[in-house]
């Protein structure tokens, strides 16, 4: 991959991942019945399937010269050739950097979806424990109508 290359795929991971929150304009008078609440369009665990998904190809791809890299080093030092030193070493280093980049997208991956699970689960407590004097459920943003 060239660096320019590289650079663009940084630009759209950051464009893809910019989390934005929509939010409804506040009533003017009788209102239109729409109750606030702020919706997030952005589902945190797409997200975390995406950082799999790179996890995954990521390691087919990285795997792909490997064992030929290995086969060749050990051929070039049992001929005597420095160089099968030098390239066993760059193999090394580079399933090193591989494996660490896999880690990373698997740490991504799992924290999107524990985050999501726990999002949900705080969604789920606030909806419960947000009651009407009636008993009824009660959004969180119908709470600033009792302090205006």
């Amino acid at each position: 991959m060239a660096w320019d290359e590289w650079e663009q795929a940084k630009t759209r991971a950051q464009q893809d991942a910019s989390m934005q929150l929509n939010q409804v304009a506040p009533e003017r008078g009788g209102g239109s019945g729409d109750n606030g609440d702020l919706i997030v369009h952005n589902d945190v665990g797409a997200l975390g399937n995406l950082a799999y998904g790179l996890r995954q190809q990521f390691s087919t791809a990285s795997d792909h010269a490997r064992q030929n890299t290995f086969d060749a080093s050990i051929q070039l030092f049992n001929d005597g050739l420095d160089m099968g030193s030098a390239l066993t070493e760059l193999h090394d280093a580079w399933n090193t950097k591989a494996g660490t980049l896999k880690q990373a997208c698997a740490h991504i991956s799992n924290h999107l979806d524990y985050s999501r699970a726990e999002h949900a689960k705080d969604e789920v407590k606030i909806v419960t424990d947000m009651r009407t004097a009636d008993g009824d459920d009660l959004s969180v943003s119908r709470i600033r109508d009792y302090y205006t």
